[in-house]
């Protein structure tokens, strides 16, 4: 029986998906549930398991963009299964003394061909050799000015004039040109962006086009975040498991903020404004494929323990590939921090439909003034990329310095003055 697999679909409004990489070869033996392809779609990438055991026979390449519901590969499940040695080791000792024959002919025929015959090798004809004469080597009075000039010593210039003087052709070509290649690698590659890369790329330039998109700044210092994590993050994460770090305080600012804010927890739907009583919040992590986001559901319900372990499992989906596409549909507002990488500063873009993000730096020790004196601070600079559509600039920068206040006050503000109790210790 010839069984048809077709590409199931990966989730709402995704109509096809990209053949990334096949797992098993045309022809194979494939056991019933054994992963046989990697497909992208243009928001995660999924495995494709094999309905039945059977020899497959692959109707897609690598690349190819198939139609969910599409034929992408056919099982004769009549076919047994092998026995003794998998194809591959059979491939590899049955074929062997004729591989090894083949190679060993086509080495003797190389080294045939690469000996010179003694009759050929006396008969081929001899080079000319130049002659030598005392115009050999010596530049012509145009020649011998750019070399001088260059510093260029004329015993290192070959001539191609008559009886091998040096010209003025062969005095412009020794001197080094800093925008002419001299022997340096210029190789390049064409590689096929990933279904999940372009869809990426079309949001990204959506956002910039469609969005009236304004970016307002502010810097944080991280001193009493650091003082809590110095004390508390070795006990914390003895007892939780996970480790106290800084996005949950930021995600908690956020929630803060958000809910002080409304309309930055908003989106534009037509003609009207979508506002949310909830905060989702979507994370922008790195994964093998690229930027993935998946969603925080609820935030505002979790403590930070919650924050953290989540942040952690979602982390470790998209890095493993694991990840779901409802893991990273929705989200009222974004996340990205770009400081693991090492930015100092940039203007986030808005992840469509939400209208604005929060953009994470790196936090370097800068000098600040504190009750009027100098002091040096571990300082991060964040950044609020908005819709400026349904966001006014009163509301961005007063949602961003909501954030700034409960950074730098996280005992009194997001800890309601019990650290302890906050941290479940």
């Amino acid at each position: 029986m010839i069984l048809e697999m077709k590409v199931p679909s990966p989730g709402e409004s995704i109509t096809e998906v990209e053949i990334a990489e096949w797992l098993v070869s045309d022809g194979d033996y494939v056991e019933k549930d054994q992963p046989i392809a990697e497909v992208d779609s243009d928001k995660a990438t999924l495995e494709l398991p094999a309905e039945q055991s059977g020899t497959i026979t692959l109707k897609a390449e690598v690349g190819d963009a198939v139609a969910v519901g599409a034929v992408v590969c056919l099982i004769d499940t009549s076919a047994s299964a092998p026995e003794g040695a998998s194809k591959d080791a059979e491939s590899t000792m049955g074929g062997g003394d004729e591989g090894s024959g083949s190679n060993a002919e086509k080495d003797l025929a190389q080294d045939q061909k690469a000996t010179p015959n003694s009759e050929d090798h006396k008969k081929a004809p001899q080079p000319a050799q130049a002659k030598e004469t005392y115009a050999s080597g010596v530049a012509s009075p145009a020649a011998k000015k750019i070399l001088d000039e260059k510093g260029i010593d004329s015993k290192g210039v070959k001539g191609t004039g008559r009886d091998g003087r040096i010209t003025k052709d062969d005095a412009v070509k020794a001197v080094p040109s800093m925008g002419t290649p001299t022997g340096g690698n210029r190789g390049e590659s064409r590689t096929k962006l990933s279904m999940l890369r372009r869809k990426v790329a079309e949001r990204l330039v959506s956002a910039k086009n469609e969005t009236a998109m304004l970016t307002t700044f502010n810097e944080v210092d991280m001193s009493p975040i650091f003082a809590l994590r110095k004390e508390y993050k070795e006990a914390f994460k003895e007892k939780h498991g996970v480790s106290l770090g800084f996005m949950s305080f930021f995600t908690k600012a956020v929630v803060r903020a958000l809910q002080m804010y409304p309309a930055v927890n908003s989106m534009i739907d037509g003609k009207e404004m979508l506002s949310y009583d909830f905060c989702d919040i979507s994370i922008a992590v790195s994964g093998p494929k690229g930027l993935m986001v998946p969603v925080i559901r609820n935030a505002e319900n979790l403590t930070f323990r919650g924050i953290e372990a989540e942040v952690k499992r979602l982390a470790l989906r998209a890095r493993d590939g694991d990840i779901t596409v409802d893991e990273m549909t929705g989200g009222t507002f974004t996340i990205t921090n770009g400081g693991v990488f090492g930015s100092m500063l940039s203007t986030p873009i808005i992840n469509p439909p939400q209208s604005a993000i929060l953009g994470m730096h790196n936090i370097v020790e800068r000098p600040i003034a504190k009750d009027g004196l100098i002091a040096i601070a571990p300082i991060m600079y964040v950044a609020v990329s908005y819709d400026h559509r349904i966001i006014d600039g009163k509301e961005s920068v007063g949602f961003l310095v909501a954030i700034k206040e409960a950074l730098e006050n996280p005992e009194e503000i997001l800890m309601d003055g019990d650290v302890k109790k906050a941290l479940e210790m």
